[in-house]
């Protein structure tokens, strides 16, 4: 496992499970969706959970203090795929909204960018047919080119230059380019907020953007010595060496992410 200067981890997931077990009360786990809850899939509207998930995450949030989804995708996607979960938090679109408690919240500064996007869509969807898909999520608009991988140079070059154009942030991913609104939300925000009452929080990615929810849970560390965050990657061909080199613990797949945490629970 990894170690910060000045925060030692625990020298395994048993010794990691034995605090938050202590702390449950005051525990916070966040998971990304896409390649940790789901499998990546070929086109994007094919994700779903893995079928152990929704169980899990239901009964890890009767046993902490807070469980939250924090994803790419927009926060209507995520309540689709988890239509029974009534204890969970949703963060969509790196944290420009959020879904507690019945309640969609979106960051002010992003709602004018609805309209813009819609457009910019519809403008991808002419520009590129399949096997490019074009992914428009309300606040942002994903360009993935899995299915023909040869066409990223393409596709990047095209995303940078309406990103310059219209004033645009641009995030890469997995087989993946997204066009965003010009405003400070990333994961890392989402986590550096929302672990502020925490005692322990874990966080389980497999992106690059994900990296930045880590990086969130070392800097809580280097300022409170009672804080401990885990940093959990899920392995994978893509970014999986550079995510595994910035966590703590690697697991080798999302159906082992459900196994883990649901054994995990078991310790309480």
């Amino acid at each position: 496992m990894a170690q910060t200067e000045g925060q030692t981890h625990p020298a395994s997931a048993d010794d990691a499970w034995a605090r938050t077990a202590r702390h449950a009360s005051r525990t916070t786990f966040f998971f990304d969706f896409d390649g940790v809850l789901s499998p990546i899939t070929k086109t994007p509207g094919e994700s779903q959970p893995v079928a152990a998930v929704p169980a899990v995450l239901e009964r890890l949030a009767t046993k902490v203090g807070r469980v939250a989804i924090v994803s790419a995708r927009p926060v209507d996607f995520l309540r689709g795929r988890f239509p029974t979960l009534t204890h969970v938090d949703f963060y969509g679109l790196y944290g420009l909204e959020m879904l507690h408690e019945g309640e969609v919240v979106t960051k002010p500064a992003a709602v004018e960018f609805a309209e813009p996007m819609r457009a910019l869509a519809a403008e991808a969807r002419q520009v590129f047919a399949e096997p490019v898909d074009v992914e428009y999520k309300r606040l942002s608009v994903a360009l993935h080119f899995r299915r023909c991988p040869e066409r990223a140079p393409e596709v990047e070059q095209w995303a940078r230059e309406r990103a310059l154009s219209q004033g645009l942030k641009i995030q890469g991913g997995r087989m993946v380019v997204e066009l965003k609104p010009p405003v400070d939300q990333d994961k890392g925000m989402v986590i550096t907020e929302a672990v502020q009452d925490s005692a322990t929080a874990w966080y389980f990615g497999d992106d690059m953007s994900d990296i930045r929810a880590f990086e969130a849970l070392r800097a809580r560390e280097s300022v409170d010595p009672d804080f401990f965050g885990m940093a959990v990657a899920v392995a994978n061909d893509e970014t999986g060496a550079e995510v595994s080199d910035a966590a703590d613990l690697t697991l080798a797949s999302p159906e082992a992410v459900a196994k883990f945490v649901n054994d995990g629970i078991n310790r309480f």
